[in-house]
């Protein structure tokens, strides 16, 4: 396999005004962004959607004849079972789009990702169906992860190629900002829906409310996203730039050692992302006194700072490099895996301060963890190529984060929780490494 650093040439001529193509028209990286940040936003309300849930719902209306810790356990697993899914997802939508189009792509996903949304959102529990439920709620969820690897559609990575010069870290950030923003609105209306309805009333229906939120949202999320992408000037990008899918054998034979690098290039960041949200939560439900709302509201709290992290990170990368930058957070999470274990064990203060400690530490590293070293593709690999290493990212830093975590917290304690977010550490710091002994064996 090879592995190829290249500088890829402006999407305009050089005596072109900035964002404008010779024909007049206007496409701003501005404008790019606009698209990135919606699309981003509505899965990221999706993603929480389920995760608070998995921690609040799901262990009380599907495993009902479990302890509180083994189903919450089990719905875990079924919520990792998306991001097992998501690198399928992308592979055959990649062939959809080489057959029928972008649109054609997007519309489906995003149709497969709203239909599975509200089919959990009128799922009947455990008690109505049974074994049943279980079933239906494990296929719908492997049904939203199919969707989110087909989502994909080339905005950040045509954003990425198109800023301007010493501005790629401040632009590269922006699309990340969708992961605080969905949280925040997603933890806000569960904490509104907790606190304002009986325990019974929230487990009974209340819980299905914010699931109907995040199917309007993806529907004009959808057409936001058509309404750019299928324009002649974003066509014309993405085409000068070979912003198109390639064959996954071929991708994975030319320039497979980048995908590996760049999902273990940003997997402290990944890892710290379910430990200071989904996480968390579970275990405040299970072992910690705090009432959920005012512990939701704190995470809320966190969410703003993890988007002011993200801002504060386009501005370092700029500065110092988005690798530098990126390998630096990671040893600032090493030094936090080392303490989390007792501020997460002590008193509400110390709880408080590991969630807003975390997420300023997760904006900050998580804002140039996108796509920190796929310039390493060739253009014409690097559509398909960004798409499956932040699915491998995914899959490989986040999807069983919250099962492992609580499962090694519960019966070995919380300084287990330390070592698995140490193990992210390493492996973020060694894929660093690794890329950049191979650009020095280049030059």
């Amino acid at each position: 396999m090879t592995s190829i650093n290249t500088t890829h040439s402006p999407a305009f001529p050089a005596d072109a005004p900035s964002g404008i193509k010779p024909d007049g028209h206007d496409v701003a990286p501005g404008d790019i962004a606009v698209g990135v940040v919606i699309g981003r936003a509505s899965e990221y309300f999706d993603f929480f959607v389920y995760g608070i849930a998995s921690a609040l719902v799901f262990p009380s209306v599907f495993f009902p004849g479990e302890n509180a810790l083994n189903g919450t356990l089990y719905a875990f697993a079924i919520f990792a079972l998306a991001f097992v899914a998501r690198p399928i997802g992308t592979v055959l939508s990649m062939m959809v789009q080489r057959r029928w189009g972008r649109s054609t792509k997007l519309t489906l996903a995003m149709f497969l990702l709203g239909t599975c949304t509200a089919g959990i959102a009128f799922l009947p529990g455990y008690q109505t169906l049974g074994t049943t439920a279980v079933v239906l709620l494990a296929l719908f969820r492997i049904g939203q992860g199919m969707a989110l690897g087909g989502s994909w559609d080339g905005l950040p990575s045509l954003l990425a190629m198109n800023a301007p010069a010493g501005k790629r870290g401040w632009y590269a950030m922006l699309g990340q900002l969708g992961a605080p923003t969905g949280f925040i609105l997603a933890s806000g209306l569960f904490a509104y829906l907790y606190s304002s309805l009986t325990l019974d009333e929230f487990l009974g229906w209340g819980w299905r409310y914010p699931f109907f939120v995040a199917f309007a949202i993806n529907v004009v999320a959808l057409f936001a996203r058509l309404r750019l992408v299928v324009t002649s000037e974003y066509e014309h990008l993405l085409d000068k730039n070979e912003l198109e899918p390639t064959p996954i054998g071929e991708l994975m034979a030319n320039q497979g050692s980048n995908v590996i690098i760049g999902a273990f290039a940003a997997l402290a960041s990944y890892a710290l992302f379910h430990l200071v949200t989904v996480f968390p939560l579970s275990w405040t439900l299970l072992y910690a006194q705090q009432p959920i709302p005012s512990f939701l509201g704190v995470q809320i709290v966190g969410g703003f700072l993890c988007a002011i992290a993200i801002v504060a990170s386009g501005w370092l990368a700029d500065r110092f490099g988005r690798r530098n930058t990126l390998g630096a957070l990671a040893l600032l999470i090493g030094m936090f895996s080392g303490f989390a274990p007792i501020l997460l064990g002590g008193d509400t203060l110390s709880q408080d301060l590991f969630i807003l400690i975390g997420f300023v530490l997760l904006g900050l590293s998580y804002g140039q963890a996108s796509g920190t070293v796929t310039s390493n593709f060739l253009p014409r690999y690097r559509y398909t190529g960004a798409a499956l290493t932040n699915d491998f990212a995914w899959l490989i830093g986040a999807a069983f984060a919250p099962l492992v975590a609580l499962w090694l917290s519960a019966h070995f304690g919380l300084a287990y929780l330390g070592l698995y977010l140490l193990s992210g550490v390493a492996c973020t710091v060694g894929a660093l490494l690794i890329n950049r002994k191979l650009e020095s064996s280049r030059d």
